[in-house]
């Protein structure tokens, strides 16, 4: 059965904890881990340039064992010169995940459809799951607690916005946005984490 990670929304509190917690002991000693993804390939199809989430993943990759192919916006043009659908049949047989940073959220949600390897969100038009689990994680790092802290974000409610929603919602933690009039967050998402709240 494949995981896929779309969007902070999908996962519960536990599979959160577990990742925040995973996190602690790589980070505590790489070496214990430094086989674990041995013989595993993460292909990165990259729409959109970037440097940290592209060096995180790279890195990431080579720390555990394994190894990752930049796909940049030439190698496929993804949805013109190959459909999202054959790419993820495509890939499924080459490789064992697929991290994509894309402009638009569908495009996620088609390759996922259609791979049968784990897919990855590594940003999209809505979210921005890696982003917000590694801003909790240093939140906890730091604070220790984060049931009932309150993050302040300022800025459009955007990708990140959106996910640091659902993620607040998901950990226990309060959010307030300031954002500028005409920029505010996604209602449907603001709707979602304060049901989400209810039960955290």
């Amino acid at each position: 059965m494949k995981k896929d990670l779309i969007s902070v929304k999908d996962l519960t509190f536990g599979e959160i904890e577990d990742i925040l917690n995973l996190t602690d002991k790589i980070k505590k000693d790489k070496s214990v881990f430094a086989n674990v993804l041995a013989g595993k390939t993460l292909a990165l199809i990259f729409q959109k340039p970037s440097n940290r989430t592209r060096v995180s993943f790279e890195v990431g990759m080579f720390q555990l064992g394994g190894y990752s192919i930049y796909l940049g916006p030439d190698e496929i043009n993804l949805g013109v010169r190959e459909s999202i659908k054959d790419v993820a049949k495509t890939l499924s047989r080459y490789v064992d995940a697929i991290v994509i940073r894309t402009f638009e959220h569908k495009n996620v949600l088609e390759l996922s459809r259609y791979s049968t390897i784990p897919v990855i969100n590594g940003l999209s038009d809505f979210s921005h799951p890696c982003q917000a689990l590694a801003d909790i994680y240093t939140i906890r790092e730091k604070l220790k607690n984060i049931k009932g802290k309150t993050l302040a974000y300022l800025g459009d409610g955007n990708n990140v916005c959106n996910s640091l929603l659902y993620a607040s919602a998901k950990v226990g933690m309060n959010m307030n946005v300031g954002a500028p009039k005409g920029y505010q967050p996604d209602k449907q998402v603001l709707t979602e984490a304060k049901t989400i709240v209810k039960s955290t």
